[in-house]
């Protein structure tokens, strides 16, 4: 099996062609490809597939084998294959998720190279029983939660996946690893959440350190950039246009009437290869 390994803004992903492909286990061929030591390495796989409903589907695995209803970076690195390689032939078009239909807008070179991809995110929802969060009010807006007895303060949206959000002074002061993976199987998300800290810039720009939901730590988390920012607007901490600053990369971010949101950043071939024993 020929695949392709790529990243945006540090979150890493290996790609196969679904059209040449029939897979019958993807959770277990996550696990198998993403291994760090025994593997290529990477935060998800991706496959291509015909939709009926858009011009490409995209199917998308965490690195533990649970299914990703939806992933900000990695769908740019697919838009960036699937027109490179020749399963799209515009520039503007749309990819089947199960978050939804996505919009997708390519910048591109002289030598008709993805540079730059837009995606149209869609809305945000607030509401805490759709995220869902386990808790007696309609939203989970600067809400109290008890850590190893420390209180954070969180907010929560779902953008195509759960996110809690937490504005923090300085990074240096918060362990991510710990308790990112604590917030995320705390009992207060039934389905779990991806987990940011956020360390404002000024307010066209932040810092965001990601705990990613079936992935662990990762570089960067293109659902999470988005769902800072809109958090972020909300509270009255940034503006509806805001430049996002991963461990991996960069993005930005911007918010159109209603919250809605569209992201821009590039992606980026790592390299080719095939797999001769899955």
């Amino acid at each position: 099996m020929k695949f392709a390994k790529m990243e945006a803004a540090g979150n890493d992903f290996v790609i196969f062609n679904g059209f040449m492909y029939d897979i019958d286990d993807y959770a277990n061929l996550a696990k198998k490809v993403c291994d760090r030591h025994f593997s290529v390495g990477a935060d998800g796989i991706m496959v291509c597939k015909k939709s009926f409903v858009a011009d490409v589907k995209m199917i998308y695995y965490n690195s533990d084998g649970s299914i990703g209803e939806m992933c900000g970076n990695g769908i740019r690195c697919f838009s960036k294959y699937v027109y490179e390689n020749g399963l799209v032939g515009e520039k503007n078009f749309t990819v089947e998720t199960l978050a939804g239909i996505k919009n997708i807008v390519l910048d591109t070179d002289k030598n008709d190279k993805v540079m730059y991809v837009k995606v149209n995110m869609g809305y945000p929802i607030f509401k805490s029983e759709k995220i869902p969060v386990d808790i007696d009010r309609e939203k989970a807006i600067l809400e109290t939660i008890n850590i190893d007895e420390r209180d954070l303060v969180f907010s929560s949206v779902l953008v195509g996946v759960p996110h809690v959000v937490i504005f923090v002074d300085s990074i240096d002061n918060i362990d991510v690893n710990e308790l990112g993976g604590k917030i995320e199987v705390h009992p207060m998300f039934p389905k779990k959440t991806n987990v940011n800290f956020i360390e404002v810039v000024d307010r066209r720009n932040i810092n965001i350190y990601t705990w990613e939901r079936g992935a662990g730590r990762t570089l960067g988390c293109g659902t999470g950039s988005c769902a800072s920012v809109v958090i972020g607007y909300m509270i009255g901490k940034l503006d509806s246009i805001v430049n996002v600053v991963t461990e991996g990369g960069s993005l930005r971010i911007e918010l159109k009437d209603d919250y809605e949101i569209y992201m821009k950043g590039s992606a980026n071939t790592i390299c080719m290869g095939e797999f001769f024993n899955i």
